[in-house]
């Protein structure tokens, strides 16, 4: 995903740095929206409007998230391997989606993590 941006004309986001805090984000983002730890049994009972449990909607979150940043992911590798340089209005859009899927991860991790300790 860095590489991809790293090649565009997008100067905003294609400094050394700005590629390192990608890393980091995304690296935090995977840890904390993999690595959920399980819900309280207190927490599995409350139903969410029929729609299943608090914990249900945290996981979902997590999925989403982490699916959103794998299918960004391959867009970007693919256009490498395809020797395409990225627009950056390409570039952009690559780099919103991951950047939404990252923090979706990064909330959901968060949101486990305190409601293990509140209960």
């Amino acid at each position: 995903m860095a590489a991809h941006i790293a090649r565009s004309d997008f100067n905003l986001i294609g400094s050394g740095a700005a590629i390192l805090g990608m890393m980091i984000y995304g690296a935090s983002g995977f840890y904390l929206g993999i690595d959920l730890p399980p819900a309280p049994q207190k927490l599995r009972d409350l139903s969410l409007r029929g729609l299943g449990s608090r914990a249900d909607a945290v996981e979902l979150l997590s999925a989403a998230g982490t699916f959103l940043t794998a299918v960004v992911a391959v867009i970007a590798v693919s256009s490498i391997i395809l020797d395409e340089v990225a627009r950056p209005r390409g570039a952009m859009s690559v780099f919103l989606g991951w950047a939404l899927g990252a923090s979706m991860q990064i909330a959901a991790g968060i949101i486990a993590r305190t409601r293990t300790h509140i209960s």
